[in-house]
């Protein structure tokens, strides 16, 4: 059984990716969608917790989980749970629940479109993508499912044996069983792609030919207009990102690829750690 781990806070953003996520679920077979809400104990304006019977907040918690599990109702074949534990950090509990529980994927929602807020206030999304412990779906805050007929998989080209983490991201695509586009976004392609180039696109053939892949090399300066207008083209319906461990929110004052699909793209991006 495929696990997907859903966090939810309650808001519109997490609200969404959990409907995005049923949706996208609902007939497959053998799934399970966990709902996960981490709590801290709240506290007074003095920053002292305050005084409250723990069995009443495992109750309040538990009817609105359960409320939200009926707002979802994926249908019969498609099993919903809830689970709320305490915890400081929404990262370091998602993390050990992924480990101890086998989740395949985390979906969740992102917040802090504007440069400040991602500068300042960074994204619990974003944190769980540099983790890498699992892949991490990523649904744009006004994102609606639509059916999954074409993937979209951005790669450099470069190191492919070692940097494409085949086996997780075939198990996707037979999931939903698409077509499958491989992008490359370069400044430097002229008319022809170098030998190299020639050489991992071969592997890279070679990996997903039960996906029949197509192979798109795309001559623009700026990354994110380059997938965004092939997304649009080509009718994308999720784009898949495998973000570098040594570069990856390195520095909150450097963007990477992964980081700007993660606040600008119009269709949910799939985050899998080479």
């Amino acid at each position: 059984m495929k696990k997907f781990l859903v966090p939810t806070d309650f808001s519109d953003t997490s609200k969404n990716a959990a409907q995005y996520a049923v949706k996208m679920l609902a007939g497959k077979p053998d799934v399970r969608i966990i709902l996960y809400y981490v709590y801290d104990k709240p506290a007074g304006s003095d920053g002292s917790p305050l005084t409250e019977d723990e069995s009443d907040r495992q109750l309040i918690l538990g009817e609105a989980l359960s409320q939200m599990k009926l707002e979802l109702a994926g249908g019969d074949s498609l099993q919903i749970d809830a689970v709320a534990e305490y915890g400081s950090s929404l990262i370091d509990n998602i993390e050990r629940y992924v480990r101890h529980q086998g989740i395949d994927m985390v979906i969740m929602g992102i917040t802090g479109a504007t440069k400040i807020e991602q500068i300042f206030m960074g994204s619990n999304t974003l944190k769980l993508i540099k983790e890498g412990v699992c892949p991490v779906m990523i649904i744009p805050p006004d994102a609606k499912y639509e059916e999954i007929k074409n993937v979209a998989l951005t790669s450099d080209f470069k190191d492919v044996d070692t940097s494409i983490p085949v086996s997780p991201i075939q198990n996707l695509l037979k999931l939903f069983n698409p077509t499958l586009y491989i992008i490359n976004v370069d400044s430097e392609h002229y008319v022809e792609i170098t030998e190299e180039y020639k050489s991992e696109r071969a592997k890279l053939e070679k990996y997903f030919r039960a996906f029949n892949p197509q192979f798109a090399f795309i001559r623009l300066f700026d990354f994110l207009e380059a997938i965004n207008n092939f997304t649009r083209d080509q009718d994308i319906d999720i784009i898949v990102t495998v973000p570098r461990r040594h570069s990856f929110l390195s520095n909150l004052f450097k963007t990477s690829h992964t980081k700007k699909l993660a606040y600008h793209s119009n269709v949910p991006i799939i985050a899998i750690h080479e």
